[in-house]
């Protein structure tokens, strides 16, 4: 109850602008109570980073599994992804500029993604080379998160437009990527 609403006020507010009175009143707890469970604020905004990652990325790790060719599962992925946004409006934590006190550690989150998504892009043979597989991956990453950040603030667009132009335009380069293997 206390990650649910600390994730909307984050979401709402960034960082700074939280406050545990308000995370505390939306939780319908005091904030001594917050502090029984959190050490502080910091440590409050890192366990929901570490959460929406974590889910972010078993998402991707499940969506991505299994014998279909690579364009359903990457669709069926992109659709998952939009419905975890939708659902879970502080997933941008994940992708929002940290406060200077946390850019370390949101550079370790970052960097713990780019490892954990590298591999479900080598599988797909889009890269050669240990760095062109890291460098598709956050081609990937960071332009449906970028996407995504977009359609947070343009609602009005149907998702499944969204969904249908990131693969009209990303689909292009990874046919070409698997084409240049043959």
């Amino acid at each position: 109850m206390i990650e649910r609403a600390a994730s909307g006020v984050f979401a709402e507010r960034g960082y700074h602008g939280a406050s545990i009175d308000e995370i505390a009143k939306r939780s319908g707890v005091s904030p001594p109570v917050v502090y029984d469970h959190f050490d502080s604020k910091q440590h409050l905004y890192k366990r929901l980073l570490e959460r929406h990652q974590s889910e972010l990325l078993e998402l991707w790790r499940v969506q991505l599994a299994g014998d279909d060719p690579a364009k359903l599962r990457i669709r069926r992925a992109l659709e998952a992804w939009f419905d975890y946004i939708e659902e879970h409006p502080a997933w941008l934590l994940v992708f929002r500029d940290a406060p200077p006190e946390l850019a370390d550690f949101h550079r370790r989150i970052r960097a713990r993604g780019l490892e954990s998504l590298s591999p479900l892009t080598a599988r797909e043979g889009l890269a050669d080379s240990p760095a062109e597989v890291a460098i598709a991956t956050e081609l990937f990453r960071s332009a449906v998160a970028g996407v995504a950040v977009w359609w947070q603030e343009n609602p009005d667009v149907p998702r499944d437009r969204v969904v249908d132009t990131i693969m009209n335009l990303l689909w292009l380069g990874f046919e070409r990527a698997l084409g240049t293997r043959d």
